[in-house]
């Protein structure tokens, strides 16, 4: 079945072709497209273009295909098209010539619309309070490890005293302006397209402030053709915001691999959580961060995918937009797998103890010393060549008692303060 089926057979290359595989793709927005078409036919009826009678009749109906597809029990058949139209062949064949009403007054651009925005709704929903369970676990590591010193690097040479509690704590703080992101997206999307039909709204007198309020938009997108420009640039805006997140998440998984190997030895895991090699007995991979760095890598992609395909096309719907939900479904599939499988790592890191008087960390603290000099009254560019000449001449001696005391710094972290942050914004 086809929405826009007609008198004749479409030759079977092109179906196969324009269909791709949007039956597997539609089944994450199954639940979606049901939930919008019950307020369709609420809408329909409380303007009298169909009966309450026959609105009751499709949501039974409909109710009945939410628990399918909430059991999994749910299949788009090879003779659909996509998922809309295998709905809307369950509401007619239960129901006849009552089914067939359900499509009046919208276009299948706006159903795929609605349902996608439904769906994006949900899913930055979930992941921002996956976001929120990573930051706390973070301030809880920071907050445990406050005090363990940790050698700072620029430039991967050792540069200047740092900590763990700073190391997770930049981290956490870092993953805020991610949520910040992530919910300005979620602002973005959360505006009803419904009633904008095929990008030129209708003729008949539908009442769109009904559907919003039933499928709990906060506004209505209400230029009908704005409705429609937001295909493609709703990709690009989540895009974006599931990118910087998964920045974020990369470069940490690069400093944990970085600081599990032994030239640095900083960190370890349970054996459990690490792999071995298939020659050499002696092996613990990080294999699970190796993989949340490529993975996080793939997902910055997705953003330039979506530019791409969506770039430059006038307004008005064109048949590109199909290319868009499968890899920005995968996009949240693949975040949310990475996000719990990160939170649930993490947890279990293994600090380990440096010996900060190693030789490798004896210039840890020149930027300490020089700042000692100038608190007793030298100038900081004199204490400068007088800490760089005892360098040179190998008589440096490291003051390990400075106190960085500033908001911040390793010995102020302000755990409280970034907490708050979290708890003001969101």
């Amino acid at each position: 079945m086809k929405l826009w089926k007609k008198e004749f057979s479409l030759d079977k290359a092109i179906e196969n072709f324009t269909v791709g595989n949007d039956r597997e793709i539609d089944i994450h927005i199954a639940k979606y497209d049901v939930i919008a078409s019950k307020a369709h036919a609420k809408m329909l009826a409380s303007v009298g273009i169909i009966s309450s009678e026959e609105a009751t009749a499709l949501i039974n109906v409909l109710d009945k295909l939410l628990v399918q597809i909430e059991n999994n029990e749910f299949t788009i058949e090879q003779d659909f098209e996509d998922v809309h139209s295998k709905i809307e062949f369950e509401l007619t064949k239960e129901l006849g010539e009552t089914g067939k009403k359900i499509h009046t007054a919208r276009s299948r651009n706006d159903q795929v619309l609605v349902a996608l925005q439904l769906y994006y709704k949900s899913e930055l929903t979930i992941i921002i309070e996956q976001v929120k369970t990573l930051f706390n676990t973070l301030i809880s590591l920071a907050n445990r490890y406050k005090d363990t010193l940790l050698p700072g690097y620029t430039h991967l040479q050792v540069a200047m005293p740092s900590s763990f509690g700073l190391w997770f704590s930049a981290y956490a703080e870092t993953l805020l302006d991610d949520i910040e992101l992530l919910t300005s997206s979620l602002k973005i999307v959360d505006q009803n397209p419904l009633g904008s039909a095929a990008g030129y709204g209708s003729s008949f007198p539908i009442d769109r402030d009904i559907t919003t309020k039933e499928l709990d938009f906060a506004t209505l997108k209400y230029n009908v053709i704005a409705a429609q420009m937001a295909r493609g640039k709703n990709e690009r805006i989540i895009a974006s915001s599931l990118g910087n997140l998964a920045n974020t998440l990369s470069k940490f998984s690069m400093d944990i691999c970085l600081y599990m190997s032994q030239n640095f030895g900083f960190i370890t895991f349970p054996d459990e959580l690490t792999t071995g090699s298939s020659i050499m007995p002696h092996k613990k991979n990080p294999d699970v961060f190796e993989l949340v760095r490529g993975k996080c890598n793939q997902l910055q992609v997705l953003q330039t995918e979506m530019l791409l395909i969506s770039n430059n096309l006038p307004s008005g719907y064109h048949r590109d937009f199909q290319l868009l939900k499968e890899n920005m479904i995968n996009g949240f599939e693949n975040m949310k797998t990475i996000l719990d499988i990160f939170n649930y790592s993490i947890q279990q890191v293994i600090v380990k103890e440096i010996d900060i008087h190693d030789d490798k960390y004896k210039y840890l603290f020149t930027v300490d010393n020089i700042n000692n000099l100038v608190t007793n009254g030298i100038p900081f560019r004199e204490a400068y060549i007088k800490i760089s000449a005892e360098v040179e001449k190998g008589t440096y001696v490291p003051d390990l008692s400075k106190k960085h005391t500033h908001i911040g710094s390793i010995h102020n972290l302000s755990l409280d303060k970034i907490k708050e942050k979290l708890a003001a914004k969101f």
